[in-house]
């Protein structure tokens, strides 16, 4: 009986040893999420067949914007290493702009972007991560890739229009100026009948 009172002991002792602060500092095995996050029905526009010529020269914008769409309708680990290749692209995308591509508008739309991007990847490196504030960070995302497309299509309908303004104008004045040379040429005929 004694043998068993020292082992009823002991055990009571080892259980007695760890206090309840030791005992809620051990680390709980996490729930792993397996919710999507991300809309995968959202629409993003398309580049115009001009956009895409010149888009093509700009090597990061094809990936960046792959990954743009992808990144959608992911369980959170695989936004977490989307989101820190996105940052990384974007990062590359603002720096090396095209000239043809340079403008402020396109500028400023990249910028956003870019912030959407490292916010996104912020919150979903978050140790508690807000599931509602992730899935807005990802709707801006899309928001602002969208409207960087849009910006940069809306660039070359800006220049189509402006182009065929100065041809218009050219035409104008190259119609002027033949009606001005007929006009002359009806008066030199004049001149001649008259003298």
């Amino acid at each position: 009986m004694k043998p068993f009172i020292a082992v009823l002991l002991c055990c009571f002792l080892i259980s007695c040893r760890n206090s309840p602060e030791e005992i809620s500092a051990i680390p709980l095995p996490q729930k792993k999420d397996n919710s999507l996050y991300g809309n995968t029905h959202f629409i993003f526009p398309t580049l115009t067949e001009n956009a895409k010529a010149e888009v093509m020269h700009w090597s990061v914008f094809e990936d960046f914007e792959t990954q743009a769409k992808l990144i959608n309708g992911n369980t959170i680990e695989t936004i977490k290493i989307k989101s820190s290749y996105l940052v990384t692209q974007i990062d590359s995308l603002v720096k090396k702009i095209p000239d043809t591509l340079n403008t402020k508008s396109i500028f400023s739309r990249a910028i956003v972007a870019k912030t959407r991007a490292h916010l996104l990847n912020q919150e979903v490196n978050k140790a508690h991560i807000d599931s509602v504030r992730l899935q807005e960070y990802l709707t801006e995302m899309n928001v602002s890739v969208s409207n960087l497309i849009n910006q940069i299509n809306e660039k070359f309908q800006k220049d189509a229009i402006d182009l065929q303004r100065i041809d218009n104008e050219k035409q104008e004045l190259e119609n002027q100026k033949q009606f001005l040379d007929s006009v002359y040429k009806e008066e030199l005929k004049d001149q001649k009948k008259n003298t």
